[in-house]
């Protein structure tokens, strides 16, 4: 086999398409493109995502990062420091602190955060405690209830 020898398959060489030369060649007249419309226009292809004016999908969505949370848990929030304050030896509960007036109007059950200080104990019944303000009220000597039905959540 020399190189003077190589040629192509037969039937794999077809000859070139020449688009609008007429009604004899085959593609003359609209070249193709179909008759009339927005497609068959010169520099025709529209942008990618166009509808024809129509709001675009893309458009039409919401931009959100993520979905929102149906149905949040809302907690009344206390920190730890501020249980410090708290006067009298009866257990710190979310009706106690609405007597005392700490808390004007409930967002929710009682959670218990873990910033400040406390140093002395106290029985504290809360929905949910952070795991500092449970660490340190039991470090304090007092002791965490969480109420029937409520899982603990960090």
């Amino acid at each position: 086999m020399n190189l003077h020898d190589l040629h192509p398959q037969p039937g794999s060489q077809h000859r070139r398409r020449r688009i609008g030369r007429g009604i004899s060649a085959g593609q003359g007249a609209s070249g193709g493109f179909g008759m009339r419309g927005q497609k068959s226009r010169s520099g025709r292809p529209t942008r990618p995502g166009f509808e024809g004016g129509q709001n675009p999908l893309y458009r039409r969505i919401p931009k959100l990062h993520g979905f929102p949370v149906v149905n949040p848990t809302r907690y009344t929030i206390l920190n730890v420091g501020d249980l410090a304050n708290w006067e009298g030896e009866q257990p710190v509960t979310l009706e106690a602190l609405q007597a005392a007036g700490w808390v004007k109007q409930p967002q929710g059950a009682l959670k218990i955060l873990g910033k400040g200080e406390i140093t002395r104990p106290m029985r504290v019944v809360a929905a949910s405690f952070s795991t500092s303000a449970e660490a340190k009220i039991t470090a304090a000597g007092g002791t965490c209830e969480r109420l029937a039905g409520h899982a603990p959540d960090r």
